[in-house]
């Protein structure tokens, strides 16, 4: 009878052993559970990934380009009042585009792509030209959906925006 009362016994090996086990499985959870929400995309309201509040329609004069940094984006309105929001992600390799008001163009730092100012090609290894981004007007405000870019071959007149 000793020994079958030793065998039901918890040792110090076996709690050790339990404890050791609890230890790894609580590790490897908190891992699992921090690379998860590494990985998991954060939008936020108003965000990229989401519809923008690009800013009121009078910032954007006629005849100018402007970056909305929430957006990842340009806003870039024709001298004949026409919007076009132009994603500064370049056509070659991805790689941020600026705007260079002295040039009077997006200049891609990367590889020297050149667009001017309706996102076209203009030199350079960029196969087309700059993604859009559709345009709306809500009680004055111009509003950019940046959920999924438009791919463009070549600049057509009807991918601008005309406010009304």
């Amino acid at each position: 009878m000793v020994s079958t009362a030793r065998a039901n016994q918890l040792t110090r090996r076996n709690f050790l052993g339990w404890a050791w086990m609890a230890s790894l499985v609580g590790l490897f959870g908190q891992g699992l559970g921090a690379l998860f929400f590494f990985f998991k995309p954060r939008v936020e309201v108003g965000g990229f990934g989401s519809e923008v509040i690009a800013g009121d329609l009078e910032e954007f004069e006629p005849g100018t380009v402007s970056y909305v940094r929430k957006g990842r984006l340009y806003i870039s309105r024709l001298e004949d009042g026409g919007v076009l929001a132009l994603w500064q992600k370049c056509t070659h390799l991805g790689c941020t585009v600026p705007w260079r008001q002295d040039l009077d163009e997006f200049h891609c730092p990367c590889h020297s792509s050149l667009f001017d100012r309706r996102g076209i090609v203009l030199d350079g290894p960029a196969p087309r030209p700059l993604d859009l981004f559709p345009v709306t007007v809500r009680d004055g405000k111009l509003i950019v959906n940046t959920r999924q870019p438009i791919e463009r071959a070549a600049f057509d007149p009807s991918q601008l925006f005309y406010p009304g």
